[in-house]
C-alpha cells in the first residue's frame, strides 16, 4: 500500500445528515488517515440550497476543483454525485471509483413513473419504461461503464450490476461495517407488545402490507401495537389504510425519529419487521441485530447475507402476510426461542466490523 495517496470522497450526504452514505463516509474520513492516507469530502449539501440544474453544475466546478491534488475520486452514487465526478475524473485524468448501494433510475420510477417490476426484472430490461427512467438508466449504467472499479455492499447488488452489462470481474463486494454504538444504550427497558418497523415510506417497503394484517394480530393480542418510524410519500396513504382499518389505538406513525430515540424504540419492541420487496444490504438490520431486538424480514436483496433463517432471524417471502402473522406469533409466544434469535443476531453483528471493511476498501481501491 502506497501510504503517500490522497483521495476525495464524493458523497450525496455527510454528517449531521443520517444515512448510510454520510456515516460511511465519514468512517473512511476518520480511519483512512491512520492508514496514511490523506482524504477530501465533497458533499453534494454543500450545493443542495441553490437551485436544482445550478447546483448539479457547482457541485461539478467543486469536483474539479477538490480533486486537482487527489489521487482519486470516489464517488457514493451513480448519478447525482457520480455523474460529475466521473466527468470531472476524465477531465483531469484521475483514477474513478464508483461506490453502488441501490438503482436510483428503479426507485425513482417505482416511486414516482409507476414501475412495478421488481429490481431483478428491471435492471435486465432496457425498453418499456417511461422517457426519464430510460434516461436514468443510462446515466447509472454508463457512469458504471466509466468507473475503473466498483464497490457494493452484497453480493446481491454485485449480481444488480452485472446485469447492467457490468463486468463482474470489475466489481468488489465489501460488506458495511457496524461500530456498535447502540449497545451502549441501557438494558433495562421492559419489552412491550411492540411490532416496529422503519425505513423510507415508500412502496417497496411493504408498510401498507403491515398495517393490513394488524387486525389478525389484534384478534389474539388486543394490547399489540405497530409503531412505523420514517417519512416519506406513502404517508396519506398508510394514514387512510389506518383509519379505514379502525387501528387508531394499535397502530401508529412516528414519523422520521432522531437516531437515539429510534434506537430506544427498537429495543423497547418484542420484534422488528422489515417487510422490504428491496434491500441492497441493510444497515439498519445490524443496528436492530446489535440492540438485541428479534427480526423478520423478506428473503430477499442482501438481507439473506445478514440473516441466517431460524437461527438470528426469520426469512419470510415478499407480502406473505400468512408468514409475517405466524413469525410474530412465534416470537411473542416463544421467549426462549426469541432469545436465541437475539442472542445469535448480537454474534453476526461482531463480524461486521470497521477495521476489516476498511482494509478490504484499501485494497479494492488499490491505495
Amino acid at each position: 500500500m502506497n501510504t503517500n495517496k490522497k483521495i476525495l470522497i464524493a458523497t450525496g450526504i455527510y454528517p449531521p445528515d443520517i444515512g448510510g452514505p454520510a456515516s460511511y463516509s465519514k468512517a473512511l474520513f476518520e480511519e483512512f488517515p491512520k492508514k496514511g492516507i490523506s482524504v477530501e469530502i465533497l458533499s453534494f449539501g454543500e450545493v443542495r440550497f441553490l437551485p436544482k440544474i445550478i447546483r448539479h453544475i457547482f457541485y461539478f466546478l467543486k469536483t474539479i476543483f477538490r480533486a486537482r491534488g487527489c489521487d482519486v475520486i470516489y464517488a457514493q452514487d451513480p448519478v447525482s454525485v457520480g455523474l460529475p465526478a466521473m466527468i470531472a475524473s476524465k477531465i483531469l485524468r484521475k483514477k474513478f471509483i464508483l461506490k453502488i448501494v441501490g438503482d436510483y433510475a428503479w426507485e425513482q420510477g417505482v416511486s414516482r413513473f409507476g414501475v412495478k417490476d421488481l429490481l431483478d426484472e428491471f435492471s435486465k430490461n432496457r425498453k418499456g419504461y417511461r422517457l426519464l427512467v430510460l434516461f436514468l438508466k443510462h446515466v447509472e449504467t454508463c457512469v458504471a461503464k466509466k468507473a475503473d472499479k466498483i464497490i457494493v455492499p452484497s453480493e446481491y447488488l454485485k449480481h444488480i450490476v452485472s446485469n447492467w452489462g457490468i463486468e463482474k470481474n470489475k466489481i468488489t463486494v465489501v460488506y458495511n461495517s457496524f461500530d456498535g454504538e447502540v449497545q451502549n444504550l441501557p438494558d433495562d427497558n421492559k419489552r412491550e407488545r411492540i411490532i416496529l418497523s422503519a425505513g423510507r415510506l415508500v412502496p417497496w417497503k411493504g408498510f401498507l402490507t403491515l398495517v393490513a394484517l394488524m387486525p389478525r394480530l389484534v384478534k389474539h393480542f388486543p394490547d399489540i401495537k405497530l409503531i412505523i418510524a420514517g417519512e416519506g410519500s406513502e404517508r396519506r396513504k398508510l394514514e387512510s389504510a389506518i383509519k379505514e382499518l379502525s387501528l387508531e389505538s394499535n397502530v401508529f406513525l412516528a414519523g422520521a425519529l432522531p437516531q437515539e430515540r429510534l434506537f430506544k424504540y427498537i429495543k423497547s419492541a418484542s420484534v422488528f419487521v422489515l417487510n422490504t420487496a428491496y434491500e441492497g444490504f441493510s444497515h439498519q438490520l445490524l443496528e436492530v441485530m446489535a440492540l438485541g431486538t428479534p427480526i423478520i424480514t423478506t428473503n430477499i436483496g442482501g438481507n439473506p447475507e445478514v440473516i441466517e433463517n431460524e437461527k438470528n432471524g426469520l426469512l419470510v417471502e415478499l407480502d406473505d402476510r400468512d408468514a409475517i402473522v405466524h413469525s410474530v406469533e412465534r416470537i411473542l409466544l416463544n421467549e426462549d426461542f426469541s432469545n436465541e434469535l437475539a442472542q445469535n443476531a448480537r454474534k453476526t453483528v461482531e463480524l461486521f466490523n470497521r477495521e476489516r471493511m476498511i482494509n478490504e476498501t484499501i485494497k479494492a481501491l488499490q491505495l
